[in-house]
């Protein structure tokens, strides 16, 4: 919340969540929706953060049905609102893969790229286990992780 305020004092910003936000700033819109059903047509969207959200969904920890599908799907989604040359940034958990009880699952950086095949990756950084910082490294950096934090860079493909 703190970095969408931040962000919409520079930005005009549309932040959406199930629980949107109640806050009255001049250039933040905050709307409810759900990730898996964006309120925007189709390639609308020239800049898209979606910051440690999918790793949630489809777990119904947050009032959501469950879904073991839901992070593939929030990310399709993610995918079809994104205007071709539009940018996503994601951030996600990154490491051995699983689901953490009521709380999130952890991707390879592979299955994140696997779930928007229209887009090209960009740059891939990630925080380690240790809370090092480390930019624009292969996906191998997050082989061996228990969970860390991928942070990634995806522009879609023009035409």
């Amino acid at each position: 919340v703190m970095m969408v305020n931040v962000l919409s004092a520079q930005v005009k910003t549309v932040f959406v969540d199930y629980r949107p936000l109640r806050a009255q700033l001049s250039n933040l819109s905050s709307i409810a929706g759900d990730v898996i059903r964006l309120p925007f047509r189709d390639a609308s969207i020239v800049s898209l953060s979606c910051l440690h959200v999918i790793e949630h969904i489809g777990l119904g920890r947050y009032g959501d049905p469950l879904n073991p599908a839901g992070s593939h799907q929030a990310a399709v989604e993610l995918q079809r609102v994104l205007r071709p040359g539009g940018r996503l940034f994601l951030s996600v958990p990154v490491g051995r893969e699983r689901v953490c009880f009521n709380a999130h699952r952890v991707h390879a950086p592979r299955t994140i790229e696997s779930f928007l095949p229209a887009l090209g990756m960009e740059s891939f950084s990630l925080v380690d286990d240790a809370r090092r910082f480390k930019e624009n490294v292969s996906f191998e950096a997050a082989d061996n992780l228990e969970y860390g934090c991928g942070m990634f860079e995806f522009v879609k493909a023009r035409g």
